[in-house]
């Protein structure tokens, strides 16, 4: 169910250096742990009350057809994209700075989470949740790494200076942090409003198939014609080890931690029994 509560402005901490640490060094530090759910998206944790599918800045119906690069579709599979001035705005700087593959798996989480939602007749926010599935991934750009962040907060992060200078109002920027922050973390992403749920649920989908069975044959063909995988899964892999290796302490008990130490050798970073053995009590 999700939390409807009001949500408060989020600041993430500054974390330790860590480019060339050792696991031995790592442990001597005390290295903190911020705990991490399953990446894989639970949508039938997602529940609302049966309404008609959300309202705020939505599309008029159309079709790819005659558009320019720049352009998205009113609407594609059945769900339609905002256009209002800041879903635009928030498209085209996504595109600018990502690769191909990666504006078009934004776009995929925003369609699979939508049309989830717009399943189940809950009620939210269609330009809130455009503008937040779009940028959920910018800790992954380059530009927008900080050397010790998590990418989540990192995206977390730059969507909110984006945002500001876009003058969206604050409290709908918080959710926007939110949801990006939490999209790893279906359990605790799937309780609260939905869309902030829907990230986590949307880019779950997009990334391991879960709950895909709950997307129609001709809605999911559709989709993937308009906005085509184009080898994410390989483009996926390359992110997760770029940020192992750039900055490894980042993904302390993170998910992609696993990949870290499935493919680099001596990979640095402590597990979470090493750390509980290493506290410093006498037992």
């Amino acid at each position: 169910m999700f939390d409807k509560s009001d949500f408060g402005k989020s600041d993430s901490g500054k974390g330790d250096a860590v480019r060339g640490v050792t696991r031995r060094a790592a442990l001597g530090r005390g290295a903190g742990i911020a705990a991490m759910g399953a990446t894989s998206a639970l949508a039938t944790a997602v529940s609302g009350p049966p309404a008609a599918a959300a309202t705020g800045a939505a599309a008029s119906p159309g079709n790819a057809s005659g558009r320019t690069a720049d352009e998205l579709p009113g609407t594609v599979a059945g769900v339609r994209i905002p256009t209002s001035e800041l879903a635009r705005s928030t498209a085209r700087f996504v595109r600018s700075v990502s690769s191909g593959t990666l504006f078009n798996h934004v776009m995929r989480t925003y369609l699979f989470g939508a049309l989830l939602l717009d399943r189940q007749g809950v009620r939210y926010d269609r330009e809130l949740a455009f503008v937040a599935a779009a940028l959920h991934d910018l800790g992954l750009v380059e530009a927008y790494r900080t050397p010790t962040e998590r990418f989540e907060v990192d995206g977390a992060d730059a969507a909110q200076r984006f945002l500001r200078a876009q003058r969206m109002p604050a409290e709908r920027v918080a959710v926007v942090w939110d949801a990006i922050a939490l999209h790893t973390n279906a359990g605790i992403a799937t309780r609260k409003r939905p869309e902030i749920a829907m990230i986590s649920v949307g880019s779950g989908l997009d990334f391991t198939g879960n709950e895909l069975r709950r997307i129609p044959s001709d809605a999911l063909e559709e989709i993937l014609a308009v906005f085509p995988r184009e080898g994410f899964k390989q483009d996926a892999l390359d992110n997760i080890l770029s940020l192992c290796r750039t900055k490894p302490m980042s993904v302390l008990t993170h998910p992609f931690a696993e990949v870290g130490r499935r493919h680099i050798p001596e990979f640095p970073v402590p597990t979470v029994e090493d750390l509980l053995f290493a506290a410093p009590f006498e037992e």
